[in-house]
């Protein structure tokens, strides 16, 4: 059986949701056709002229973690860069597909490739992402074959679904008291007489942006002119999904070391590998950040670890947080690697996604081209 663009896209989705992608970013399939046939996949960090050679002729699809249409665009012609190599890739009959901010925040993601080949071992995310927001929805129907109708529509609408689970829900028994007054139009019972009736208490959680579907479709299917029902909030709770990853080493090493360590583990680049701090300082806890990790110095320094590798850290935020360890609690160490060598380690990760999902349907590739946009290092 062979494979298509689609069969391809769903695996890297699932592990990579694209509900987990920044509000401003862009995720998915940028172009081809989910129905045509794959053979070859070829991952690669960036969608530039090198890698769209790489894939053109052998491979009908190219994953990358940096989007090619990031920004929005009002046309995509080819005397444009990104539009050339748009028509490239169409004539060539080559999909592209993105997985960025996604892979980024996933479990496993960016940063759990790079603490891997780094060599540690993860404990959890540096930055949590939370839990999407949940509700509890609480009615009681009257006792019979109508609870099944109400539970039915109401999982329809998205309530009861947990995890890789549906139709989630716990049931109790009661009594339901009520009394019609003038003007109501009772399913059970008569205006003025109070009435009391077998009910059963139905609880089930929901997506809180499903609230209203799902209220919509218990009073739709609930036999009570009135139906009772309450509505909780749950508290927000932090997941194994998140930015960055934190993690500890086989043993403590010099911070000189544990900087060549990170040096040999990465494709060499006229970036290399800076540190800063003292060369002697045991390092042994590390947080790390695929990309470019600015935004998570704070978050590595309330972690407490020794210290911190991501890339693109920038003068001035990195001079403020060593000045800040000479007074009270020390800061971490800093190791700074080129932005596309931080982001390489993922392209394996995602390759394993799909040859797990798909196995012998389709064959998978990592490039090795050096896509990082500084080409010359000058030591001095």
């Amino acid at each position: 059986m062979t494979a298509t663009v689609g069969d391809v896209v769903a695996a890297l989705e699932a592990a990579y949701p694209p509900a987990l992608a920044a509000e401003w970013d862009a995720v998915g399939l940028v172009c081809g056709d989910p129905a045509e046939e794959v053979s070859s996949v070829l991952f690669a960090v960036d969608p530039v002229p090198e890698t769209v050679d790489e894939a053109i002729g052998r491979h009908q699809l190219l994953v990358t973690h940096h989007p090619l249409l990031l920004r929005g665009v009002h046309g995509v012609g080819a005397d444009t860069p990104k539009g050339a190599l748009l028509h490239r890739l169409i004539r060539g009959g080559t999909a592209l597909f993105t997985a960025h901010t996604n892979a980024d925040s996933a479990d496993p993601g960016v940063s759990d490739a790079l603490a891997a080949a780094i060599g540690l071992e993860v404990g959890g995310p540096l930055v949590s992402a939370l839990a999407e927001p949940l509700d509890k929805i609480v009615t009681f129907i009257p006792t019979g074959p109508v609870i099944t109708a109400v539970h039915e529509a109401m999982s329809a609408a998205g309530a009861g679904r947990i995890g890789d689970y549906s139709h989630c829900s716990f049931a109790t028994a009661g009594t339901g008291q009520f009394k019609p007054l003038e003007g109501a139009n009772p399913t059970i019972g008569a205006v003025g007489k109070l009435e009391r009736v077998a009910e059963t208490k139905l609880e089930m959680v929901l997506p809180r942006a499903r609230r209203e579907a799902v209220v919509a479709a218990l009073r739709a299917t609930h036999p009570y002119e009135e139906p009772a029902f309450d509505v909780f909030e749950l508290a927000e709770l932090a997941t194994s999904r998140g930015l960055g990853r934190v993690g500890t080493l086989p043993g403590p090493e010099p911070l000189s070391t544990f900087a060549a360590r990170v040096r040999a583990a990465l494709p060499e680049t006229a970036w290399g590998v800076r540190a800063a701090g003292d060369p002697d300082r045991p390092i042994r806890s590390v947080a790390v950040c695929g990309g470019a990790g600015d935004s998570a110095l704070g978050a590595a320094t309330a972690t407490g670890v020794d210290a911190y590798v991501t890339a693109d850290l920038r003068h001035h935020p990195a001079s403020e947080h060593l000045l800040a360890g000479t007074v009270g609690r020390p800061t971490p160490a800093l190791v700074d690697v080129a932005h596309w060598a931080s982001e390489w380690p993922w392209c394996a990760q995602a390759a394993d996604v799909v040859r797990r999902a798909l196995g012998d349907r389709v064959e998978v590739a990592v490039s090795t081209r050096r896509t990082d946009p500084w080409s010359v290092g000058a030591a001095g």
